[in-house]
């Protein structure tokens, strides 16, 4: 089957910009383990300080083991580093582009919540004032 295009140089041109398929995976990968809430809540507590397994599990209301284990994912895709200390290993953002990441993510998601709060206030309001001028209007034709 073949496809034509509307903008055939616009196509080719932005085919030659397009991510490159490593790249691809690796950032779907990264997105694939943000997208747990534990974790989030993870890196949420990582990014206003440096924590220990102990303190994150007491933290978050987990066992230490389920911190261990979301800790080596996140390690895995390098969005914590460890820093050992003695015995107790501490786990902190591996570096801003996370800190960033998380900002814009949170961000983003604050400025949804606020437009569909504005929107459904607007949505209340709009039928009451349908219900009013059609009230109204049935009284003016009953007088």
């Amino acid at each position: 089957m073949t496809i034509t295009s509307a903008a055939p140089e616009k196509v080719s041109r932005l085919k030659r910009a397009l991510l490159a398929e490593s790249s691809v995976v690796a950032l779907a990968e990264t997105f694939k383990v943000l997208g747990d809430t534990t974790r989030v809540r993870m890196l949420d507590a990582l990014s206003r300080a440096e924590l220990c397994v102990c303190d994150l599990a007491a933290l978050l209301g987990l066992s230490e083991s389920a911190v261990s284990h979301q800790l080596r994912l996140l390690r895995g895709m390098r969005l914590v580093r460890p820093r050992r200390d003695g015995r107790l290993v501490y786990y902190a953002l591996d570096d801003q582009h996370i800190v960033g990441l998380f900002v814009q993510g949170l961000e983003h998601v604050e400025e949804r919540a606020l437009r569909r709060a504005a929107q459904g206030r607007e949505r209340r309001r709009a039928p009451r004032t349908e219900y009013r001028a059609a009230s109204l209007e049935s009284r003016g034709a009953k007088s």
